[in-house]
């Protein structure tokens, strides 16, 4: 992943093996059942393993010493590789090869074994995404029954906005997994990054369904929105995905998208994100600054970065939140 120099998910160790079996029976146990020898045949192979899930999803990082050769079952479910050090070449059952680098990725689908030739020191970053999931959030994007699998590409360019934008994804998981009190303690939080990182690999990783994806639709009728609307005021502290939303309006994410833009010149997750900025701030009025701090209440509204909710707050309201806790501390 361009740009990436740390040991990625250092909070979340989950084993080191010095020889190959101990090592596949790591990984097997986190990802999907799989083989592991070294090039030269040799049995030490000394792995390290960081791990989490979030959601349903799992991401992972892993670093050999040694050259090692991978092979897996058929997999269950998509997996994102991407190369952080040395190189790899993935070969997938009925697929192209990828020639693996901090640039570019491979994605593997359900049902294909694949075998892989790391380099020496190789690492990279692993993430394992449910294969409903992902037909899921494609049919809510869609609005329509999906009869067909997604079918990524399977080099994936992380040079392009859509692999910028899974990497920025990848690290947001990885500062939050690194936080004792952080985003990944709130619900909010961990629904909204598994919805960026699914996303930005839906719109940003070409696949047989991306031209449905980006193609015309109409929008949502202004009776829908108002009721988007009053459910979102009556609730913003829920979990609400753009998908979720229009399935409680009965109408399409793009519809519910195009009605916004339309209606209200926002979109749903702008909308959402103001009225949460307006939660936070009465809770910033409500309490004094001994008793709440502002990245508790930015985490509690689901803002992940302090120093951008600070800024949309003062973009909002013409003041930092800080400041208006010392209001608080005066009267």
């Amino acid at each position: 992943m361009t740009g990436a120099t740390a040991e990625m998910f250092g909070a979340h160790p989950v084993a080191t093996s010095t020889n190959a079996d101990e090592a596949a029976a790591v990984l097997s146990e986190v990802f999907l059942p799989l083989e592991i020898s070294t090039a030269d045949g040799a049995p030490d192979a000394h792995m390290h393993l960081n791990a989490l899930t979030l959601g349903r999803t799992t991401f992972g990082y892993m670093r050999f010493r040694e050259p090692v050769r991978i092979r897996t079952a058929e997999p269950v479910d998509y997996h994102l590789d991407i190369p952080v050090r040395s190189r790899m070449t993935a070969r997938a059952a009925g697929s192209t090869t990828v020639r693996g680098t901090a640039r570019t990725a491979g994605v593997f689908m359900p049902g294909r074994t694949v075998d892989l030739d790391c380099g020496d020191r190789f690492a990279q970053v692993s993430v394992m995404i449910p294969r409903r999931d992902v037909h899921t959030e494609l049919e809510r994007l869609l609005d329509a029954p999906v009869s067909v699998p997604v079918e990524f590409d399977a080099a994936f360019d992380l040079e392009t906005p859509g692999g910028r934008a899974v990497s920025q994804a990848l690290r947001l998981v990885d500062e939050g997994s690194r936080q004792a009190h952080g985003p990944l303690a709130h619900p909010l939080a961990v629904r909204s990054l598994e919805q960026v990182f699914l996303h930005s690999l839906l719109l940003g990783q070409p696949h047989n369904h991306s031209a449905a994806l980006h193609s015309p639709h109409r929008g949502a009728g202004s009776r829908a929105v108002a009721r988007a609307v009053e459910l979102l005021r009556e609730d913003p502290a829920r979990p609400w995905t753009v998908g979720d939303l229009a399935s409680a309006v009965f109408t399409s994410v793009r519809s519910l998208q195009e009605g916004f833009r339309r209606s209200l010149d926002t979109t749903p997750t702008a909308y959402l994100r103001r009225l949460r900025l307006e939660r936070a701030r009465e809770d910033l009025l409500a309490v004094g600054p001994e008793r709440v701090r502002v990245t508790e209440v930015a985490a509690r509204w689901g803002f992940l970065h302090v120093s951008r909710f600070a800024a949309a707050y003062a973009d909002r309201f013409g003041e930092l939140p800080s400041e208006t806790l010392g209001h608080t501390r005066r009267s």
